[in-house]
């Protein structure tokens, strides 16, 4: 999927590949994610195993693209919080003690997608900004989205500023 975005006059293009978080997708991981500088994880609010493997892929993440990397965490089916079993104070703690952004969606609703994606198009542009001084032609390598709820794809992505 391609995702473009337009911030402070910079053309955001991203190319995103999903890569569902499967056990069987996991050795292929760093082939999508190689170069990426951004990634998107993503678990199910009504699935405690779901978040557990957003902490696995973290620790992934972090090692093989180091802690320059732009982290969302995202508790997905917030349509089904009355179902939720992810305690709400839990995720947060986490995503703060990672560094990363946390957001809430429903993919089913469309709730919260286009405020992940411009956050973090920002902290990319901002994290490359601070460690490299670049103009608007500069190239943001990528994203990539882990998807632990029950997808059907692989994910990576990159994405380049026009």
């Amino acid at each position: 999927m391609n995702k473009k975005l337009n911030i402070d006059g910079n053309r955001i293009n991203l190319s995103i590949w999903d890569t569902a978080g499967q056990e069987r997708f996991h050795a292929l991981g760093p082939i999508y994610y190689r170069n990426s500088n951004g990634a998107i994880l993503v678990y199910d609010i009504t699935d405690e195993d779901s978040f557990g493997k957003v902490k696995v892929w973290v620790k992934e993440l972090k090692r093989m693209l180091g802690t320059g990397v732009s982290l969302v965490i995202v508790g997905n089916k917030i349509d089904l919080e009355h179902e939720r079993t992810v305690p709400f104070e839990e995720a947060e703690s986490y995503a703060n003690k990672v560094g990363a952004k946390h957001h809430y969606t429903s993919a089913k609703h469309n709730q919260g997608i286009e405020e992940l994606f411009l956050d973090l198009a920002l902290d990319m542009m901002k994290r490359a900004d601070a460690s490299q001084s670049q103009t608007n032609t500069a190239r943001l390598p990528g994203v990539v989205i882990v998807e632990d709820q029950q997808p059907t794809q692989s994910s990576c992505c990159s994405g380049s500023r026009n």
